[in-house]
């Protein structure tokens, strides 16, 4: 009796065991090459959609974030995405799209603006890296955007002028003022607009875009981010 009493005690003590080593061993999935360089390029975006699936679900790989793959970019870099993105803290693009070193062409600024400064970087990126793709990406609750909403409905407000370029930037835009003032969802509307000047601003600035665009040779997409649920939402695809 005492003899079978130790055994089972002692199968009762591998279980636990047993089954943290399968978890943890046994169902490791196979490494992924996640270099975005060798994704075709009509599969681009959807690839950094999945990314960002993983980012919103709590279940990133940070795939290219080693030494290893820093000291491989030391001899050039070829990025396979432009975005611009705003500058508020809570949306770094490789960690939303959860990508690593040398994938993405980042260009930020308060309010994700498209201006000449913009459009240059942009241009460098279309022309000379050969980036197949280029997200203009707003968010939620955007400070910039927030600001323009605030003094389209409040001009006694007073912003020191550098701040007030950028809403007089914003306020300048054709799709900003084609936005009905008395809708309840204005702010909202008012980010998608924004990116979307976006978008056309460098489709009007660089005739190259479209030819580029009807040879599939490149994508321009509109997005925003949700800062509640991590999730990007694309706007328009040409």
């Amino acid at each position: 009796m005492k003899r079978f009493h130790f055994k089972s005690n002692y199968s009762l003590w591998l279980l636990p065991i047993g089954t943290f080593l399968l978890l943890t061993f046994g169902c490791k999935q196979a490494p992924v090459d996640q270099h975005l360089e060798n994704i075709p390029k009509e599969n681009l975006l959807e690839v950094l959609l999945e990314g960002n699936m993983r980012f919103a679900e709590d279940h990133p790989i940070h795939p290219d974030q080693t030494l290893k793959r820093l000291r491989e970019l030391n001899k050039g870099q070829h990025p396979v995405a432009a975005i611009v993105s705003c500058s508020d803290s809570r949306v770094p693009p490789e960690l939303v799209f959860d990508q690593g070193l040398g994938d993405l062409f980042v260009i930020r600024n308060a309010g994700n603006i498209v201006g000449d400064y913009e459009i240059g970087s942009l241009e460098y990126a279309i022309e000379h890296l050969e980036v197949p793709l280029v997200i203009i990406l707003g968010h939620t609750n955007c400070g910039a955007i927030g600001a323009f909403v605030d003094h389209d409905h409040d001009h006694s407000h007073h912003y020191s002028a550098y701040i007030q370029k950028i809403i007089d930037f914003i306020d300048a835009e054709e799709e900003e003022k084609a936005l009905p003032r008395d809708i309840p969802n204005f702010f909202e509307k008012a980010v998608e607009a924004n990116v979307l000047h976006g978008v056309h601003a460098l489709k009007k600035a660089l005739p190259s875009v479209d030819s580029l665009i009807a040879e599939k040779k490149l994508r321009v997409v509109g997005a925003i981010y949700d800062l509640e649920s991590g999730k990007v939402r694309v706007l328009e695809e040409n």
